[in-house]
């Protein structure tokens, strides 16, 4: 997503039009539409003001996107009890059906001790409790994915 795009989608999520916007920044509402398709950059002071205004960090700002939002609210506040309503294999499972159907093929039991072997070892290496040492081994999978399957970059 642009930068030009992440401004406007932060402006719209924050409820705020270009001439608010505008004004509380000091500036036309045509500076803040040309920012917004990319014609020209708002500078870093500017940047920050309006980071501070849609509260965003500047990162966030940056790379807004609208649907990462609405997920990280959620996992923010959404509590023990609503989560355990969730059925995450069935949800996740209607984007990646292999994790409603893996249980007929695989025998589970092969790989449930070594995990809990893995999980024994980081309580005892660094003090984890039963879930920090599972969300931990989840990391940890999942870096090992991100290292395997990142494309490439050039230097």
């Amino acid at each position: 997503m642009s930068l030009g795009s992440s401004l406007f989608q932060a402006r719209k999520k924050s409820g705020f039009s270009q001439e608010e916007v505008a004004e509380k920044l000091g500036v036309s509402r045509q500076t803040i539409s040309k920012w917004e398709l990319d014609e020209t950059l708002p500078d870093i002071c500017q940047s920050k003001r309006m980071a501070v205004l849609y509260h965003l960090t500047l990162d966030e700002l940056i790379e807004f996107d609208p649907d990462l939002q609405e997920i990280e609210r959620f996992i923010e506040t959404s509590d023990q009890e609503k989560q355990l309503k969730i059925n995450w294999t069935e949800m996740w499972g209607k984007k990646y059906p292999v994790l409603t159907t893996y249980r007929q093929r695989v025998r589970i039991q092969d790989y449930i001790t070594p995990l809990e072997e893995l999980q024994d070892r980081l309580k005892i290496e660094y003090g984890y409790n039963d879930l920090d040492s599972f969300l931990v081994l989840k990391d940890i999978l999942g870096q090992m994915w991100n290292q395997n399957n990142l494309p490439e970059t050039s230097s």
